[in-house]
């Protein structure tokens, strides 16, 4: 089982200082994974070359970043730097004023990847809370066809839905996410941004969300899967220190 850690790569310094609070607190984290955001200068790969002497880093690729005409452009820098793991998502469709925008789906940069770059290993987005249960399963399907090796989840809130696409997708490399909810505002983001579904008993406390982080880490213990932690507004160690 890996167990992976989502951080926002705002800085190198911030990042750096992420990164050895995971190594000295956290001893079983061995994957860490990062966003790319237009928010913020340091692109993921960028920030995956500072994290990878410790760590496996797994670099987020925006599809509507991506050309398809061209050669991918971070490639020479990823294998410089001997990162063989992408996780490829659709991004954000509404034009950025510091970067072009393309029509480019995830579907066709998974191709696109395998094709001209087969040493990578890529992996596809699962998102449980856009669509029916059975368009989103087929849509992962066809995401693995095209070459992805395994998917990366929104994050869960209820064990039971997890648990429901665990039997959707058998077989298949899953890392099964949670993430920290402690404030209104975030769960009101969760509920009216992402249609998040959270179960009756869900508080928005430190408490509650480390309960969450290891009911899903025993899940994924006991059904051969993976897991990865998004700290959001919580130390990375306070939020995980004793579960992982």
């Amino acid at each position: 089982m890996r167990i992976s850690v989502e951080l926002v790569p705002r800085s190198q310094e911030s990042l750096a200082s992420e990164v050895a609070q995971i190594k000295a607190h956290l001893p079983l984290v061995d994957t860490i994974n990062l966003p790319d955001l237009s928010s913020f200068p340091l692109r993921s790969w960028q920030g995956c070359a500072q994290v990878k002497p410790l760590f496996n880093a797994i670099p987020h690729l925006r599809a509507v970043d991506i050309d398809l005409a061209k050669p991918l452009p971070m490639a020479t820098f990823l294998a410089k730097h001997g990162i063989s793991e992408v996780l490829v998502i659709g991004g954000d469709t509404a034009p950025s004023m510091s970067r072009p925008v393309y029509p480019t789906t995830s579907l066709e940069l998974i191709k696109k990847v395998r094709l001209e770059h087969p040493e990578l290993t890529v992996y596809a987005a699962l998102d449980p809370y856009r669509q029916s249960f059975r368009a989103e399963r087929d849509y992962a399907l066809r995401k693995l066809e095209a070459g992805a090796a395994g998917l990366f989840t929104q994050p869960f809130f209820d064990l039971r839905l997890l648990e429901l696409y665990a039997e959707l997708l058998p077989s298949t490399q899953v890392f099964w996410g949670a993430t920290s909810v402690l404030s209104e505002r975030t769960k009101q983001y969760w509920l009216t941004r992402n249609h998040a579904i959270l179960p009756t008993d869900f508080a928005p406390t430190l408490a509650w969300n480390r309960r969450l982080a290891q009911r899903v880490l025993a899940f994924a213990k006991a059904h051969g899967g993976n897991v990865y932690f998004m700290p959001i507004k919580v130390d990375v160690v306070r939020y995980l220190q004793g579960i992982v």
